[in-house]
Formats: C-alpha cells, sequence, structure tokens
C-alpha cells in the first residue's frame, strides 16, 4: 500500500504544477490584453486563470482521498 500512498502524492503533485502552469499562462494573457486594449485576450486569459485556480483545487481536495480508497 505504500506504494499507492507515495503514487498518490506524486500525481498530486503533477496535477498541482498542472494547474499552476494554466494559471501562470494565463495571468500572462491578462496582462498582455491589459497591455494591448485587447477584451479578447483579457477573457481568455482570466478563463485560464481560474480553471488553473480550479485544478488547483482539485488536486488539493479530492486527490488526497484517493489514499483512503483501499484502507
Amino acid at each position: 500500500m505504500q506504494f499507492f500512498v507515495t503514487g498518490v502524492d506524486v500525481l498530486q503533485k503533477l496535477v498541482v504544477l498542472i494547474g499552476a502552469g494554466l494559471g501562470l499562462w494565463g495571468i500572462v494573457n491578462l496582462l498582455e490584453g491589459y497591455g494591448n486594449d485587447n477584451p479578447g485576450s483579457k477573457s481568455q486569459g482570466m478563463k485560464q486563470f481560474m480553471s488553473g485556480a480550479g485544478i488547483i483545487l482539485i488536486a488539493m481536495l479530492l486527490i488526497p482521498q484517493l489514499k483512503t480508497l483501499f484502507n
């Protein structure tokens, strides 16, 4: 079971990194939209940022529940 718990920890870290990358990409798009006064880029950046935050939230709340799956 220790292998499974370690795998869940690694999975959680990977999903957090993916969410952080998406959120960072969204911030870059958002700032680019403000710099160029482009409402489409601002909208896309905000959507990417919020989806990155949602992925991080899922990684922090739901993935640790997998550890108790086989206990």
